[in-house]
């Protein structure tokens, strides 16, 4: 009897850790600061699939700019979401980006994590910076690797003065990626409890906690499958200025949802 149990125990563990159970998560980096305070705009946004059994993790970045509907709101760009929702009501930016995300996408998401950026800051400070390999020019830098601070990290993906919106989110999905591996490095696991306690403070979830251990048994997996990292591109996309003179970019379904065919499934 003990040993039915054990393996009935072993089964659900498994389960558990492998069932191909599709997990979407909406990444959203906020554009506060200590001058403008915590409400902000989602100027990262990354639509995060996750297949545990595969293992398969895909992140999907949206421009800024992109001319969506947002609920209750009416047209408009797709980083206000969070900004509208916390404005009427603090806490409730996250629901309503992924609902923005959800409706406009055909996205099943119910997750979300916010990361206010400035805590980048701190994050990357606590695991003693990180280090970036870039193929080209970038954000000021040239190509090859570079180790940042946190200070060079928050200004790498925020730089404005050299780049697109489109190479900014490409950006974002390499500090956070370089992030992820200095995270798993052996050579960091003293530096975790400190910066997990800087992501406690600067990111705002609703991923439950049964959910945590399932995702990071994947996170830890992913530098021995890669990470599947795409941008709607310039091609996806037409823009055009509103009526009230806003420089923005409409989506083209039609070059966009092959892509969400491919990474979502749906």
């Amino acid at each position: 009897l003990a040993k039915r149990a054990f393996f009935l125990f072993l089964l659900l563990v498994v389960i558990y850790f492998l069932a191909p159970l599709r997990t979407n998560i909406l990444l959203l980096g906020t554009d506060d600061s200590p001058e403008r305070g915590a409400l902000g705009r989602t100027d990262t946004i990354i639509l995060t699939t996750i297949i545990p059994l595969k293992p398969y993790i895909g992140m999907l970045s949206i421009p800024r700019d992109l001319w969506v509907t947002i609920p209750n709101v009416g047209e408009q760009r797709i980083n206000t979401a969070y900004f509208f929702a916390e404005a009427n009501k603090s806490g409730t930016g996250g629901d309503a980006a992924t609902q923005t995300v959800r409706e406009n996408f055909g996205v099943t998401a119910r997750y979300y994590a916010v990361i206010h950026m400035f805590g980048l800051v701190e994050a990357v400070d606590a695991l003693g910076g990180v280090e970036i390999q870039l193929d080209s020019p970038s954000g000021g830098y040239p190509a090859g690797s570079h180790n940042l601070t946190g200070l060079e990290a928050l200004a790498f993906v925020r730089d404005r003065a050299t780049s697109s919106d489109f190479s900014r989110m490409q950006r974002t999905q390499i500090l956070l990626l370089a992030m992820l591996k200095k995270g798993l490095a052996p050579a960091s696991w003293p530096r975790l409890p400190d910066f997990i306690l800087s992501l406690t403070k600067s990111v705002d979830t609703n991923i439950p906690l049964w959910q945590w251990p399932r995702l990071i048994f994947v996170f830890v997996r992913a530098p021995l499958f890669g990470i599947d990292s795409r941008t709607i591109t310039p091609d996806m996309v037409t823009p055009f200025q509103t009526s009230g003179g806003a420089q923005v970019l409409g989506p083209n379904w039609e070059a966009i949802n092959p892509l969400l065919k491919e990474m979502f499934g749906q």
